[in-house]
């Protein structure tokens, strides 16, 4: 799997930079860490089909047999007075800030347009739009090549560190044994403070090695439902405000009993409502940045890491062109953030194990732009590469499920993992739960 040829061959994940190298690499870890947890032999390697199909799941789902468009009409690449920026627009806060930014009115009597937008851009320098949109919190980017990022002051913050770190702290609880066998975390509750994607794939990893996971969002942050679906499986999910006195002594309660908190914020965002880590505890968090270097405190996702790192062009189309003239291009799957979560995941497995032997508490750090950093100074790029293969029908699995309230059949792809040691892994442990529908309780 690990050469252009060997790739091209199936046509996986196909892309310019070994996407399915990083995506087997991923799954592999957690493999490998379930298996030192558990006690149990590590078996073959992943299916490689299930593993690219769970990396392009967003664009595997399915409601009611129709697909699902995984970005809003202003999202995407657009050209500016002096190059390329990339926008995030898919939750309405996030659209309201970039049409803000732009001066340009949405209400009941004007509509803003893609073509508005794509309008209001080209008058505008790329480096000012992403400077701006910084300062008042909406999410574009300038499009840079590959060398210009890596020598900027967050570029090199992403190339410091792994995609994720490890460290332990002071504090510490009595040990707690892991269970032996496929399901190591059986018996663990997982507070998941997390939403989009990579966050929510490692919680969905740690609900699948059995893990309690209890996901925790606020009722006034809108989400996605039907990206829910795509990544809420094996988990309950529930609301609660952290900024009332109830929402926060309840959130703190859960927290009090778990094992885990994994945080998917920008760094600071979830201690500023004052949640306190119980000592023991093992803290993982996901961020786009990491939570250090210039760039720590800005908002991001993985189209903007892929955009803003040179990804994008290298991904791009060319066509002799210089690299800052190419048109940008994307990755085949959101492949920063499904890699980021499987390793996250990993950690946290082994630091569990770790923590068993101790009781102390720990930190586990990912973040998206050092996932980014690997991929690109990894071996074995394919400019040649053909077009990319959709994974087949025997990666998928139908459930009925709920969305916007009504009944639907919603297909999903199955785990990535198709085995631990001798149990095959058909599906996760349950369809994803209606997003806020749970009470805020453990289940014991």
């Amino acid at each position: 799997m690990g050469s252009a040829t060997a790739r091209r061959r199936h046509g996986l994940l196909a892309a310019t930079l070994p996407v399915l190298d990083l995506a087997a690499a991923s799954v592999v870890a957690v493999r490998d860490a379930a298996a030192r947890a558990g006690g149990f032999d590590a078996g073959p390697s992943p299916d490689p089909e299930r593993v690219a199909a769970a990396f392009a799941s967003d664009r595997l789902l399915r409601v009611d047999g129709a697909p699902v468009d995984g970005f809003a009409p202003l999202s995407g690449f657009f050209r500016t007075s002096d190059g390329w920026v990339r926008t995030h627009a898919n939750y309405p806060h996030h659209r309201a800030r970039l049409l803000a930014l732009l001066d340009l009115a949405d209400d009941v009597r004007s509509t803003p347009t893609r073509d508005d937008v794509a309008a209001a851009l080209a008058a505008r320098s790329a480096q000012d739009v992403e400077d701006r949109a910084a300062d008042v919190g909406a999410i574009a980017v300038r499009v840079r090549p590959e060398d210009e990022w890596r020598a900027s002051a967050p570029g090199r913050a992403a190339a410091s560190d792994p995609p994720v770190r490890r460290s332990a702290r002071d504090d510490a609880a009595p040990p707690r044994p892991l269970a032996r066998g496929p399901r190591p975390l059986a018996g663990l509750r997982v507070l998941d403070l997390t939403r989009v994607i990579a966050g929510p794939v490692a919680t969905r990893t740690l609900a699948l090695l059995g893990a309690d996971v209890l996901r925790v969002d606020p009722p006034g942050l809108p989400e996605i439902e039907v990206q829910h679906l795509d990544t809420g499986q094996g988990k309950r999910s529930t609301l609660l405000d952290l900024a009332t006195h109830h929402g926060l002594t309840r959130a703190q309660e859960l927290l009090d009993r778990a094992d885990v908190l994994v945080t998917g914020y920008r760094p600071g965002a979830v201690e500023a409502f004052g949640l306190r880590l119980p000592p023991g505890a093992v803290h993982a968090r996901v961020t786009a940045w990491g939570d250090d270097g210039p760039w720590a405190g800005r908002r991001g996702f993985d189209s903007i890491v892929q955009a803003v790192s040179g990804i994008a062009l290298v991904e791009g189309a060319r066509d002799g062109a210089a690299p800052e003239d190419a048109i940008p291009g994307a990755l085949p799957t959101q492949a920063l953030d499904h890699a980021t979560g499987y390793l996250l995941a990993a950690a946290v497995v082994d630091t569990l194990a770790d923590r068993a032997a101790d009781g102390r508490g720990r930190d586990v750090d990912g973040a998206l732009a050092r996932t980014g950093h690997a991929l690109l100074a990894a071996p074995g790029r394919d400019p040649a590469h053909d077009a990319p293969r959709t994974p087949g029908p025997r990666c998928v699995v139908e459930h009925p499920a709920r969305l916007d309230g009504r009944e639907v059949v919603a297909t999903t792809t199955r785990p990535a993992l198709d085995r631990l040691g001798d149990v095959r892994v058909d599906d996760y442990p349950a369809p994803a739960r209606p997003w806020g529908a749970d009470e805020p309780r453990w289940t014991a």
